[in-house]
């Protein structure tokens, strides 16, 4: 098995605005890695996370969707074509990309690709994620470009989202990748 860098609390971020020791423990669930340091081919696991009817329908408020399949119980059980009602896509979405979200403070979120609702999720299913770094090539001259999968999963490892997330990341030395950028 292939060794990877640890994934966690690897360093501070070392703010100036609380005390010195403080400021030098590493940080819980905020990485400083570079772009460097992502290495190709490495996947994480996220724990997992039962789709609650209340945070449903938090969710659905915040983002104002009513549609009856994730709304309307009564439609949902004698209309619908699943005989119950769906968590929202977005909300399945949100949640799966969040169970392994890194909190990198060099990397930004560039953009989202194959998007794909593959099988509806209902209230009460058990959802988990697998984040896996796929490539990486310089871009920028202060940053590189980084693709990764999520495969989010619902029960015992059925496939209900899939989709790419390109992030930028910051070079720990941008001079390695001089002349070698497209921008």
């Amino acid at each position: 098995m292939t060794s990877f860098p640890p994934t966690v609390g690897v360093a501070s971020t070392r703010p100036c605005d609380m005390p010195a020791d403080h400021a030098e423990l590493p940080v819980w669930n905020a990485e400083n890695w570079f772009y460097e340091d992502w290495p190709v081919g490495q996947k994480i696991r996220s724990l997992r996370r039962t789709m609650a009817e209340g945070d449903s329908h938090l969710f659905n408020t915040l983002v104002l969707d009513i549609h009856p399949y994730v709304q309307d119980q009564m439609f949902a059980e004698r209309e619908g074509i699943f005989g119950k009602r769906l968590v929202a896509g977005a909300f399945v979405f949100s949640a799966g990309l969040g169970l392994v979200a890194t909190n990198c403070v060099n990397a930004f979120s560039y953009g989202y690709d194959k998007l794909r609702f593959i099988k509806p999720v209902f209230i009460g299913d058990t959802i988990y994620s697998i984040r896996t770094n796929m490539e990486k090539r310089p871009r920028y001259k202060d940053m590189g470009l980084i693709r990764a999968s999520y495969e989010v999963f619902k029960g015992e490892g059925e496939l209900v989202l899939y989709c790419e997330h390109l992030q930028t990341v910051k070079y720990k030395n941008p001079a390695d990748f001089a002349g070698k950028t497209e921008k």
